[in-house]
């Protein structure tokens, strides 16, 4: 029998009427002749509702007692899964993430999976159990609770499906499938059939929301082709892995955007060694990533340093900058929260020269200025105004001809 992972998110499980749509689909790929195991998601805000919640008891909960509650949400979606499969006469059982053997490590809300020690899944499986493992969470050598932070339960499936070898993991929401733009923005973007990992990767990081970029990693690291597709109608989805055709490789496949972008520049910074590191170690060991990083050339021993951060980091991130500037001896400390990055990603740019002059054209016509640029051998992102994302994305898309693909 063949394996197969599923993950719903917490849309298509909102409701009861939706749990009974989530177990007829499950049911139907049981059929098929399939060993499923699934991977639940908390039913729709309901993540949200318990940080309201705890946050109208305490200003700063306890890290190691939020993650205990916050890892119920899935827990009741599972049983509530199983249960429904129950009525239908299907043989199902929940699991937690620690009865499934999710170990992570310690760190409370952003948890890292350490191992998965699925012998419970597989002796369930052996029982001709539907297996439904609730996502988001495991446990640590001490056995507590632990949550994996935002895209935990996209985590969780593609870990699964590693452990177990199953043949696919599929990951259902409340989109179609990965699209060439946001289609709320670009009304002819495109569904795109398949993807490669290295660019789905990019995608997940600059801006698409679909899927986490460390569900993607697994997925390449483990060789686990991934299925992005629509719970509530039959479209085939994208499917990503690594063997994509030639023909879809020679052109710019999608456009990202994200509106989350916060800048930080260190006016009057000596050039001399050390400095940077001055910086950017006090941010790290704060837990602040950054992204983009540019420093001017020197003039008379003198520069500017600008990096960005997401927008929710930028207050911490300038209390932390803000007295390091100080003892460095920079002239001042600049930030910026009204701006946005819009990317253009394919691995037609690796080998392809033309790409970088037609974004900047196509900005350029539309009087967009462009702040910063940074890039990878498959992407170019730009750091614009917020206010003129929407536009760029729709002149890019135009610009790369996508909606022909």
């Amino acid at each position: 029998m063949t394996l197969i992972v599923q993950k719903y998110g917490g849309t298509s499980v909102a409701n009861a009427e939706r749990i009974k749509n989530v177990a007829r689909r499950i049911a139907r790929t049981r059929d098929q002749g399939n060993q499923v195991v699934v991977v639940a998601s908390a039913m729709g805000d309901t993540t949200d509702e318990l940080l309201q919640l705890a946050y109208q008891l305490s200003e700063k909960p306890d890290s190691r007692e939020l993650d205990v509650l916050l890892s119920t949400g899935e827990v009741v979606t599972s049983t509530l899964l199983a249960m429904a499969l129950h009525s239908m006469g299907y043989p199902a059982i929940s699991l937690s993430g620690a009865q499934a053997g999710i170990r992570t490590d310690s760190v409370y809300s952003r948890a890292r999976i350490l191992q998965i020690e699925p012998r419970r899944v597989v002796r369930e499986l052996d029982k001709g159990n539907i297996v439904i493992v609730a996502g988001f969470q495991g446990i640590t050598e001490d056995l507590d609770i632990t949550t994996l932070g935002r895209g935990g339960s996209d985590t969780t499936a593609v870990a699964l499906a590693a452990s177990l070898g199953a043949e696919v993991c599929q990951i259902y929401t409340d989109v179609e499938g990965v699209y060439s733009a946001d289609p709320r923005l670009v009304p002819e973007a495109q569904c795109l059939g398949e993807i490669h990992y290295e660019e789905m990767l990019e995608l997940a990081t600059y801006g698409a929301r679909v899927l986490h970029p460390r569900a993607v990693e697994l997925g390449e690291l483990f060789h686990i082709p991934i299925l992005v597709a629509s719970s509530f109608t039959e479209n085939p989805g994208t499917l990503i892995h690594g063997g994509v055709s030639m023909e879809v490789r020679n052109k710019v496949r999608s456009i990202a955007y994200d509106l989350n972008v916060g800048k930080i520049t260190v006016v009057g910074v000596p050039d001399r060694p050390g400095i940077a590191a001055a910086i950017f170690s006090p941010l790290a060991k704060a837990g602040i990533n950054v992204d983009t990083i540019v420093q001017n050339a020197s003039i008379q021993g003198i520069t500017d340093l600008t990096f960005t951060v997401v927008k929710s980091d930028l207050a911490r991130a300038i209390e932390v900058v803000k007295p390091l500037a100080a003892q460095i001896g920079a002239r001042e400390c600049a930030s910026d929260e009204k701006l946005g990055a819009v990317s253009i990603i394919g691995t037609g740019m690796q080998n392809t020269p033309g790409f970088a002059a037609r974004m900047f054209s196509t900005l350029s016509e539309k009087n967009i200025n462009i702040q910063l640029i940074t890039t990878s051998e498959i992407r170019i992102t730009c750091i614009i105004n917020a206010a003129e994302v929407q536009e760029a994305v729709r002149a890019l898309h135009r610009a790369f001809e996508i909606e022909e693909e």
